[in-house]
C-alpha cells in the first residue's frame, strides 16, 4: 500500500488533481482510496457525481461511534473508495479535527482491511501547516507528500511554507517530501518561478499539468478528465503524472 499526500494553497486546483490521479490508477485496475481532508469537504465530488455527501465529522457528531464503515463512504468512478473528513460547524471548533477523526475512524472500522487499497491520497488544504492539517504527513499515514503550485505569488509562498514543515518534521520519521507539481495559470516566468522554488528546497518539479478550458468543462459534467474526456491531451497528462508519482513512491 501507497500512501500520498498531496497539499497546495486552496484554489490551487489540487482536488481536481487529486481526482484526476485516483481516476487514472483506477483506470489500471488499481485499488484506491481518496481521502478529502478538507473543512469543505468537496475533494470527491469529481469521482462520484454528488453535490454532497455525509463526512466523518458530521457522523461522529450526530451518532458519535454509531456508524458503519459504509457511511464514511461513497464508492466513485472504477471502484475508487471515498471518504470526507469535513469540518466543524463555522465558527467553532478546529478546522483540522476532521482530519484526526477521519483517519482515526477509518483506521478503527477496518477501511484498509476490507478495501486492500494499492494507493491511499489524502487531499489537505496547504494554506496552513498545524495540528490536524499536518497529520497525513505523520508517521504511520503518507509515505510521500506533492505539492501542488502555480507561479502566482501567494501559492508558492504556500508551498514554500509546507516545504519547511516537511522539512521540519522529518526529524519525527514523517513523510519525506516527493516534489512539486506545476499546475499552470500562464503567469509571467511561470515555470521559472517554481523551479527556483524547487532549488530553494531542494526537490524537483515532477509534473507539470496545462491550464486547459478540458478540465472546466469536466468538472461541469460533475467529472474527473478521465471519465468525461478520456481520451484529450489533458487526460494522457494526467495518466502520465500518475505514472510519476507511482514510481517516485515506489523507490
Amino acid at each position: 500500500m501507497i500512501k500520498i499526500a498531496i497539499y497546495g494553497k486552496g484554489g490551487i486546483g489540487k482536488s481536481t488533481t487529486v481526482s484526476n490521479l485516483s481516476a487514472a490508477l483506477a483506470e489500471k485496475g488499481l485499488k484506491v482510496i481518496q481521502i478529502g481532508c478538507d473543512p469543505k469537504a468537496d475533494s470527491t465530488f469529481g469521482l462520484h457525481g454528488k453535490t454532497s455527501v455525509k463526512t466523518v465529522l458530521e457522523l461522529v457528531r450526530d451518532r458519535k461511534d454509531g456508524f458503519e464503515l459504509e457511511d464514511m463512504v461513497t464508492i466513485g468512478y472504477k471502484g475508487v473508495v471515498c471518504v470526507e473528513a469535513g469540518g466543524p460547524t463555522p465558527g467553532v471548533g478546529c478546522a483540522g479535527r476532521g482530519i484526526m477523526a477521519a483517519l482515526e475512524k477509518l483506521e478503527q472500522k477496518g477501511a484498509y482491511e476490507k478495501y486492500d487499497p494499492d494507493v491511499v491520497f489524502y487531499d489537505v488544504l496547504g494554506d496552513v501547516v498545524c495540528g490536524g492539517f499536518s497529520m497525513p504527513m505523520r508517521g504511520g499515514h503518507a509515505d510521500k507528500v506533492f505539492i501542488v503550485t502555480s507561479g502566482e505569488n501567494m501559492a508558492i509562498h504556500a508551498a514554500a511554507n509546507i516545504a519547511v514543515a516537511i522539512d521540519n518534521f522529518k526529524s519525527r520519521g514523517y513523510a519525506s517530501l516527493g516534489g512539486l507539481i506545476l499546475n499552470r495559470r500562464n503567469v509571467k516566468n511561470e515555470e521559472e518561478k517554481v523551479q527556483e522554488l524547487a532549488d530553494d528546497v531542494n526537490t524537483s518539479i515532477v509534473g507539470t499539468l496545462s491550464r486547459s478550458d478540458t478540465v472546466q468543462e469536466a468538472e461541469e459534467k460533475g467529472m474527473t478528465v478521465i471519465e468525461a474526456f478520456p481520451d484529450s491531451p489533458m487526460a494522457d497528462e494526467y495518466r502520465k503524472l500518475a505514472e510519476t508519482i507511482l514510481k517516485i513512491c515506489e523507490v
